[in-house]
């Protein structure tokens, strides 16, 4: 147990069990299943208290220091400062790594256990302050992303909906329009 060290001593066997963590979190969200990251599933989906992500706003003031803080983007990854293209499949592959991006940093948040396990409580008690706080406005700002991009998605698909509904319509006047009339 680190709480018989001396703090300095504690605190650099911290940080390189957190430098550890955090690259083991990493392995293992980019290579696990990408069904874990499904947007459908209950712990990506909006909240009632989100309110489909205006409560990052209204409350947390998001847009004002969310891009204030750096990205990773990995090769082919995805850039929060603009969409490459508004193809459903593109949204669909940013959706999900945002869903990726949040367990990511959740799961990182997990090492406060281990911090509360090895240390003395006041040591403790710092050391997972800045472990969430290095990790918390990341998924914060993932979700609130996942949310915006869900609303673009829908609202492609919603323009796609109309566009086959009027060229159904269109071609079905058309038909009609060219059934000779019944001579009598």
């Amino acid at each position: 147990m680190l709480r018989d060290l001396p703090w300095p001593e504690a605190v650099l066997i911290d940080i390189l069990l957190g430098v550890i963590w955090h690259f083991a979190s990493f392995f293992l969200c980019i290579s696990v299943s990408r069904n874990l990251f499904n947007p459908a599933r209950r712990r990506y989906r909006s909240f009632s208290w989100e309110r489909d992500g205006k409560f990052y706003n209204d409350f947390l003031k998001i847009n004002r220091w969310k891009d204030l803080l750096p990205q990773h983007i990995g090769k082919d990854g995805f850039s929060k400062e603009h969409l490459e293209n508004l193809s459903v499949g593109y949204l669909d592959e940013f959706i999900m790594e945002t869903c990726r991006g949040e367990w990511n940093h959740t799961f990182n948040c997990a090492f406060v256990l281990v911090l509360f396990i090895l240390n003395t409580l006041p040591l403790a008690l710092i050391l997972s302050l800045c472990v969430v706080l290095g990790n918390l406005p990341f998924a914060l700002i993932q979700r609130y992303n996942r949310f915006r991009l869900q609303k673009v998605r829908a609202s492609i698909l919603k323009k796609q909906q109309r566009a086959k509904n009027k060229l159904s319509s269109g071609a079905v006047s058309s038909q009609t329009s060219h059934i000779p009339a019944h001579e009598n």
